[in-house]
């Protein structure tokens, strides 16, 4: 499989792309400013404890309360709790918990209110992202995440991922582990440990070690809310998460992401630094590698299916219905089973890939095309698992019903991935009403003269559809041409297939919009 990685960066966000042969199969968008990302620390303050909840609202900083379940303090909250408290005050003298005192395990089935005041400061991380009307979801359970290793405070317990099979390779990286490990960290092994050396797992140990001993400093004299210790941005976590044998290309458009990718790849995997690649194109990176289209294609209500077949994808408050159709496939022989076993076996290739793509989470039911035989409802729940493997967010999958229902859980950290796939109408702009296109042009060049003239604007971008975009650079002397004479500058006009006919915007030499 070839693994390819495009991040399309703006001054307003940044989003990234990743492809498999050539196929979209993960979008994320990262707002600049969103401030929150599953992973980040904080140490926050208790505003409401919820009883009947058996959970507590804690103040991090967001617009609303985050929520904290008691089943999410974690067995050693006490403490953590604890070195919080004497970290806060100034009175630990060390990061290291070799000669830490612990506290006793709080109990499973104990009362949030016995446990947390109002008031009380706590170190708390993000566990999901503010999603609907809700705010943040919280853990106390600390872990920082590395490449190979996930490091956890306040135990000594060793985990290995499950998809590491063979038992000598479990057995070496455990002895591994527990030769470098402080005292009182535990550790969880990651799949892509495999096979590491001991100085891979030790350097990556290291940098773990030192994040917490930086989150340690912070906590001197802080005051809640304030962030302890940020996440990566979301492009160094795919890498971190996700880089395998299989990665070919990283474009990136902008300059300093690019340095900070190779600096990270530098770091961590010296001999795959190449394969980042800085995109100077004139056309947007995503037009010019066609993920546009293919994101045009992905995210709609309709998803067609290469052999005819399309899915309808609709979501309600309470969970996401997936419709399987035969549409116009051709039938391949008599057997209706048998072009129902087909049908379904693509549409689950492409739900798997549908439900990674835009990050859909909860309950989500997929009607395939009814099966009478047994064995095909196997094959097809078979090849459902199959294709679900390579994603990372846990979930859960039951074998098709008799009515060809097979329902789904899936983890949803993150809002859910929506993506314009309609286009204004090009004649009225939903409003009913058309303007007379014979103004648009001189409205374009009165806007210009006022940009160019009272504005003293330099390096003035135009970006329009482009049927106007010919009009104006085609034929001598084009329009473009006398602008040139009249103004003495050169002005850009370019051209942009997701505007409507009537729609131009202009640009200063940052790529930021000049608001009119």
């Amino acid at each position: 499989m070839n693994s390819e990685l495009f991040i399309n960066a703006t001054s307003s966000e940044v989003v990234i792309a990743l492809l498999h042969d050539k196929r979209l199969k993960e979008l994320n968008r990262e707002k600049s400013d969103a401030g929150f990302s599953v992973g980040d620390i904080f140490l926050g303050k208790v505003k409401k404890i919820m009883p009947g909840l058996n959970a507590a609202f804690v103040d991090v900083g967001y617009e609303k309360d985050a929520f904290l379940h008691y089943l999410d303090l974690g067995p050693q909250f006490a403490s953590l709790n604890k070195f919080t408290t004497q970290s806060v005050q100034g009175q630990n003298t060390t990061h290291l918990l070799a000669d830490f005192v612990f506290e006793k395990e709080i109990s499973k089935t104990g009362k949030v209110n016995k446990i947390l005041n109002h008031n009380q400061n706590v170190l708390v991380q993000i566990m999901k992202e503010p999603i609907s009307n809700k705010g943040p979801r919280l853990t106390a359970d600390v872990s920082l995440p590395g490449r190979f290793l996930v490091l956890i405070p306040f135990s000594d317990k060793i985990s290995i991922s499950q998809k590491v099979r063979r038992l000598e390779e479990r057995d070496r990286l455990r002895r591994l582990v527990q030769s470098i490990k402080p005292k009182n960290f535990g550790v969880i092994i990651r799949t892509v440990a495999e096979n590491q050396s001991v100085e891979e797992l030790d350097t990556d140990l290291k940098d773990l070690v030192n994040k917490w001993d930086k989150l340690w400093q912070t906590l001197k004299g802080a005051v809640p809310p304030k962030i302890m210790l940020g996440e990566m941005d979301r492009s160094i976590t795919i890498l971190r998460d996700m880089l395998n044998p299989s990665f070919s290309n990283i474009y990136v458009n902008d300059l300093k992401l690019f340095d900070k990718i190779k600096s990270y790849l530098h770091t961590i995997a010296p001999d795959k630094e190449g394969i980042v690649k800085y995109y100077k194109g004139k056309e947007p990176l995503f037009e010019h590698f066609g993920i546009d289209k293919q994101i045009k294609s992905s995210f709609g209500k309709i998803v067609n299916l290469r052999t005819g077949g399309y899915l309808i994808v609709e979501h309600t408050e309470a969970l996401h219905v997936i419709d399987v159709n035969s549409g116009h496939r051709t039938q391949t022989g008599g057997d209706q089973d048998a072009n129902a076993l087909a049908v379904n076996l693509e549409a689950a290739e492409e739900i798997a890939r549908q439900l990674r793509l835009r990050d859909i989470g909860g309950i989500i039911v997929c009607d395939f095309i009814d099966m009478r035989n047994p064995n095909n409802r196997r094959t097809l729940f078979e090849k459902l698992k199959d294709e679900m493997k390579t994603d990372p967010a846990t979930h859960t999958i039951l074998p098709p019903s008799k009515f060809g229902l097979v329902q789904i859980t899936r983890e949803r950290v993150r809002p859910q991935v929506k993506e314009k796939t309609t286009e204004q109408c090009p004649s009225c702009g939903g409003s009913g009403e058309v303007q007379s296109t014979v103004l648009l042009v001189d409205q374009i060049e009165k806007d210009l003269d006022y940009l160019v003239k009272e504005q003293n604007q330099k390096n003035v971008t135009l970006a329009v559809h482009p049927f106007i975009e010919a009009y104006f650079t085609k034929g001598l002397p084009s329009r473009k041409q006398k602008w040139f004479l009249k103004y003495g500058k050169r002005i850009r006009v370019k051209p942009v297939n997701a505007h409507h006919v009537l729609e131009y915007h202009f640009y200063n030499k940052d790529e930021e919009e000049i608001k009119i």
